[in-house]
């Protein structure tokens, strides 16, 4: 189901005056996308974008006081539709006489602010990202170790927080423990973050829950972090074929994103939380061009060929 934010919502983050339309701050608004109807103030209406906020600055405004009063009661009327969520106006300009009475007869809230329009576009657009974002909530946990975002998932019991605690105790940072929320963005970038509830705890079979700010400082932990690799831990399976080298690359899609995933297989006696950092630490150099497996393999390739061509 496609959220959505009340018109009202954006008044009480803002603080801005409502002038009109009152009966309409229920209206919602479904994208994060503004519109300056500059164009519309013209007489263009092909295009016009009813479904997102309208903000009207100087220059609408301005372009709008030049036009005959039958004109300019035709565009605010034009303005104001069914599917319009709301009317801004910036600089706590006045409200042209024409919009008030169109916002009216059709209940579409005109609000004002002293803001800048760019700096209020800017604010506004960056709210309505995060609340309108797709989001989800995955059984695990979210640790930054070495700058990596690194979402650590796998059945119950596993050792995911076992792993936490020590990748906390080695200096990394603890996210989100258990449940992890997360929030994808308008260019698909993953962000997760802990349920307000259980910041910063962490929960260790036969101790309990521990907070990881208390035990390990503030430097220990932080409260949201951009996902990047996702580890996948299982139960060693003597049968099956691990990848060896690290030329598959696999992904598992979270939302609407591909994420590069690991999987490790977990058996007494290994390392996790040294074998994450690696992990982490071999996903930077792969982004900066450095990719071990395959320098590996065109090496041996090449040194394949010579061993043929010698033989030959």
């Amino acid at each position: 189901m496609a959220k959505k934010v009340k018109v009202s919502e954006l008044v009480q983050q803002f603080q801005m005056e409502v002038i009109s339309g009152e009966k309409g701050l229920r209206r919602l608004i479904t994208v994060d996308d503004l519109n300056r109807p500059g164009l519309e103030m013209a007489g263009y209406f092909e295009y016009h974008t009813q479904e997102r906020v309208q903000l009207l600055g100087r220059s609408e405004l301005a372009f709008l006081g030049m036009l005959p009063p039958e004109e300019r009661r035709d565009r605010m009327e034009r303005l104001c539709t069914e599917l319009t969520p709301c009317i801004i106006i910036t600089r706590a300009l006045e409200v042209p006489a024409e919009l008030v009475k169109a916002s009216a007869e059709r209940d579409v809230p005109v609000l004002r602010t002293n803001m800048a329009t760019t700096i209020l576009s800017s604010r506004i657009t960056g709210f309505l990202e995060r609340k309108l974002a797709p989001t989800a909530t995955i059984h695990g946990v979210l640790c930054d170790v070495y700058g990596v975002g690194m979402l650590i998932t796998g059945s119950s019991g596993i050792g995911k927080s076992e792993t936490a605690l020590e990748l906390v105790k080695r200096g990394h940072r603890l996210v989100a423990d258990d449940a992890v929320e997360i929030r994808q963005t308008s260019d698909f970038q993953l962000h997760g973050t802990a349920p307000e509830l259980i910041r910063h705890l962490l929960e260790i079979r036969g101790v309990g829950i521990i907070n990881v700010m208390t035990l390990f400082g503030a430097g220990a932990v932080r409260n949201n972090k951009r996902i990047t690799l996702v580890v996948r831990l299982e139960a060693w399976q003597q049968d099956k074929q691990y990848d060896r080298l690290g030329l598959d690359e696999e992904t598992t899609r979270i939302i609407d994103t591909d994420v590069p995933l690991v999987t490790i297989p977990v058996r007494p006696g290994r390392n996790l939380a040294v074998i994450i950092e690696v992990a982490a630490m071999n996903y930077r150099l792969k982004q900066m061009g450095v990719n071990a497996a395959l320098q590996f393999t065109n090496k041996l390739t090449a040194t394949i060929s010579e061993d043929m061509e010698d033989m030959d």
